[in-house]
């Protein structure tokens, strides 16, 4: 993936330079990410233009920080872990990303399947991540203004889904929008209890195995559109 890297603010420099985000992806290799594609993702996608400037000495740090609106731009390392989850089996054709939050998880995915058709709830994020995305001249993304817990019918079934904010139980819209054979990687549980990372594979039209991933805390998962 060819990023304008002329432009200054991508290029970054001191603790946004491109010898921060090596840094990044190394720390991650070592925690356990062993997707040569995932870190090379994250290698050269340039987190801080995706959190406010007065975060951006932050941005290669391996922890979330907040975008706004209650939510969060995720850890490092568990975008690593979700994209490399999600992408065990192989590459992906299509996949769903429920909360386009700031985009960043959204251009990870961008840089590693066939197209993303990504939701978001929150009217300002998703014009904000649609023009940093736009910047970085990322093409294979699709927007939906939406409810999260009701998918994106329009396009389903998907190879995957990503969800980035936890429900208290699974939506069931987004088990029925899975293709069989493909996976859903999702956190689960109320934001004041421990959330579990589950990864669904959808077995046949009936049937789903669940594999608990890790233990998460993610922005609860809520309804409507603001």
């Amino acid at each position: 993936m060819s990023f304008p890297l002329s432009l200054t603010k991508f290029v970054g420099s001191g603790m946004t330079s491109q010898r921060a985000r090596d840094r990044l992806a190394a720390r991650l290799q070592a925690q356990g990410i062993g997707a040569q594609t995932v870190l090379d993702a994250i290698r050269f996608t340039p987190r801080h233009v995706f959190v406010d400037e007065a975060m951006a000495t932050h941005a290669y740090d391996n922890k979330a920080l907040p975008i706004g609106f209650g939510q969060t731009i995720s850890q490092p390392y568990i975008v690593a872990r979700m994209t490399e989850t999600l992408l065990a089996s192989g590459a992906l054709d299509t996949v769903l990303e429920i909360g386009t939050g700031c985009g960043y998880q959204t251009a990870i995915l961008a840089q590693l399947v066939g197209h993303v058709y990504s939701v978001e709830r929150i009217a300002l994020l998703s014009v904000n991540a649609r023009r940093t995305l736009a910047e970085l001249r990322l093409k294979n993304i699709s927007f939906h203004l939406s409810d999260g817990h009701w998918g994106w019918a329009e396009h389903a079934p998907y190879a995957g889904i990503l969800v980035t904010a936890a429900p208290e139980t699974v939506p069931q819209a987004l088990l029925q929008q899975l293709r069989v054979g493909g996976r859903l990687v999702i956190p689960v549980g109320a934001q004041q209890s421990v959330q579990q990372l589950h990864c669904i594979t959808r077995q046949s039209l009936t049937e789903y195995q669940t594999q608990l991933i890790d233990t998460v805390s993610f922005v609860p998962m809520l309804d409507g559109v603001i």
